[in-house]
């Protein structure tokens, strides 16, 4: 087995576009007309696992993206409903407590993201 840091193949790219797009192991396989022993080898290799690590972050960032560019117009929608007075009280009451446990959460990520950076900031101080 080669170092970290190999370049993987065309047939080990297909595989990792087949890995993403169907639901098994053995459907990816038989989609590029590979064995499925060979795609289980290949998913044991350091550099294809890397490799299809970074693919699915990918996929997660692209949807990530679509959802973040839909959310202003779900804020906008959520207020609309809780306070249109012609909304039923069930909804406006479910859309009020969907606007607080948002915004409680995004207070949650920020203090998180600001405890981690000064954790950060002390061991680089340590180092």
């Amino acid at each position: 087995m080669k170092g970290h840091g190999e370049k993987i193949s065309r047939n080990q790219e297909k595989a990792i576009a087949a890995l993403l797009s169907c639901s098994t192991i053995s459907d990816a396989a038989e989609s590029i007309g590979i064995g499925e022993v060979t795609l289980h080898r290949w998913l044991k290799l350091e550099h294809f696992q890397a490799a299809y690590r970074g693919a699915r972050r990918q996929v997660v960032n692209q949807a990530i993206a679509l959802v973040q560019a839909g959310m202003s117009d779900a804020v906008a929608t959520l207020r609309n409903v809780m306070t249109n007075p012609e909304s039923p009280a069930s909804s406006r009451v479910s859309a009020a407590k969907a606007m607080l446990d948002i915004g409680v959460k995004a207070f949650e990520v920020e203090d998180l993201a600001e405890r981690v950076a000064a954790l950060e900031k002390q061991t680089k101080h340590i180092n």
